[in-house]
């Protein structure tokens, strides 16, 4: 009996070395045990050095060498004794991996399933805390995960290209993976008392994430099947989830009730509209503007669209915001900004110091462009041309406002405005000016922000937006 012991729980780089000769030396299977750190140690050990002088050449698939670097990290203990009877079986049988239904076989696809997913659970589920600067002043920040199998070295490549610019650790009970800018190395593994309990963003991501559940959209069961119960324990949001199930049904009959005691008449426009000419003469007020807003026909939205939704702001606002389109709330109430993305953008505004009673708020396209999935309407990006359409109201807008500064939120407002494509990554956070001398200043839209569906990702999204308009606030004052 030939007892190989491996140094590490996956260690597929140490199987492959040994297993090659083994196999080269035609060394039944049931005359080998792999020893990982995980498995009990109680067999002779006779190494490798006693293996017979017969030599062959060793074979195997592209597909099962893939499969196999993946199962190393399963917490079977004797997956490296199975993986080695695969391999000596394909020596024999080179098409055995498309024999799915053979008992080795299935095992290899069930194992490398399983640990696909828990590789996935990883990346969805583990919650960085701050918990420092280093004197670069470099963040660092600490997350305690606890995986089913051995997948840190497995997994930890995609946190370093996801957040390449801090510091950070993931602990998890037999591994520690340490990204330090440059490089990644591991080291033991810790306990959940290795990482702090909370942050500071942390009360900001439960609000976050208990504005963005949607009652009306509870599946239970597909919820825990996404985030089995396993990982609650160390979700922060998880706190809120029984009582958001407790209270949803309650909130989607209060929902339901506030839409049926008031409708809004412009509502029955929405199936059909007559087509009406544009007045020829220039509009000489905002409410003037807004009454040819509602006969435009220069594109085909206003067909759908329960109204034309009009600017709303002081008509010397000093700060003009402008967005997208109006969404499904908007369009139904006839005022900009006034769903989810509206009051993120009000909650933006104050975190910055402005006051959104200050700044005037339109869209750069008037009427809301959606389509119908089942009882629901949802947003579609409109097209250029609908955009340019609609160009000739907006400047109308920004000609009678004569706002010391124009901020867009997004690629089409930025588009409207500027007259060409912009990238947002590239031109945020700087003032560019308009060839008839009109400032604008570009961010995100606060709606792409509720879009942002991982943790790290959405106060980090929002940081940016509000340090925007923090720039924005001080253009203003200088």
């Amino acid at each position: 009996m030939h007892r190989i012991s491996l140094q590490q729980h996956a260690d597929f780089e140490g199987w492959r070395v040994q297993a090659r000769a083994l196999c080269s030396a035609k060394v039944h299977p049931s005359q080998i045990r792999f020893i990982p750190p995980d498995r009990d140690n109680t067999l002779l050990d006779f190494g490798v050095t006693d293996l017979p002088q017969v030599r062959r050449k060793v074979i195997a698939s592209e597909d099962f060498m893939d499969r196999a670097a993946r199962v190393a990290c399963h917490n079977d203990p004797d997956r490296y004794d199975r993986l080695y009877q695969l391999l000596w079986r394909l020596q024999d049988t080179p098409s055995l991996m498309r024999n799915t239904v053979d008992d080795d076989v299935r095992w290899l696809i069930d194992a490398d399933k399983a640990i696909r997913r828990d590789r996935h659970k990883m990346h969805a589920f583990v919650r960085f805390r701050k918990v420092g600067d280093t004197d670069q002043g470099r963040e660092q920040f600490m997350a305690w995960f606890e995986p089913s199998h051995f997948i840190v070295d497995l997994a930890s490549g995609f946190f370093t290209r996801r957040f390449p610019n801090m510091d950070w650790a993931i602990v998890t009970p037999y591994r520690t993976a340490i990204w330090n800018g440059e490089s990644l190395c591991f080291a033991p593994g810790g306990t959940r008392d290795d990482v702090p309990e909370e942050d500071c963003v942390e009360d900001q991501w439960k609000t976050y994430f208990a504005s963005i559940f949607n009652p009306a959209r509870l599946k239970v069961g597909a919820m825990t099947a996404e985030m089995p119960k396993k990982y609650w324990r160390n979700l922060p949001e998880a706190a809120l989830i029984p009582d958001l199930i407790k209270t949803a049904k309650g909130r989607e009959r209060n929902l339901i009730r506030s839409l049926n005691a008031a409708p809004n008449p412009l509502a029955a426009k929405a199936t059909y509209q007559p087509r009406r000419v544009i007045p020829d003469q220039t509009p000489q007020d905002i409410p003037a503007l807004w009454k040819q807003v509602e006969a435009c026909r220069r594109c085909d939205l206003w067909q759908g669209a329960t109204q034309g939704v009009a600017g709303v702001g002081p008509k010397d606002a000093a700060l003009m915001i402008i967005g997208e389109q109006p969404g499904d709330q908007e369009d139904l109430a006839g005022q900009p900004f006034i769903g989810p993305a509206g009051q993120l953008l009000t909650q933006a505004l104050t975190d910055a110091g402005l006051s959104r009673e200050q700044v005037y708020v339109t869209n750069a396209v008037k009427h809301f462009k959606y389509e119908v999935r089942g009882q629901r309407r949802i947003h579609r990006n409109p097209t250029i041309a609908e955009i340019r359409a609609c160009n000739a109201w907006l400047e109308q807008e920004i000609a009678m406002i004569k706002p010391q500064l124009v901020l867009c939120l997004g690629g089409s407002a930025a588009r409207a405005v500027n007259g060409k494509p912009v990238k947002i990554s590239e031109v945020r956070g700087r003032p560019m000016t308009r060839a008839d001398g009109l400032p604008f200043f570009v961010t995100s839209h606060p709606a792409y922000i509720l879009r942002v569906q991982r943790y790290e990702d959405a106060p980090k999204a929002y940081q940016e937006m509000v340090a925007d308009l923090k720039a924005v606030a001080d253009l203003l004052a200088a």
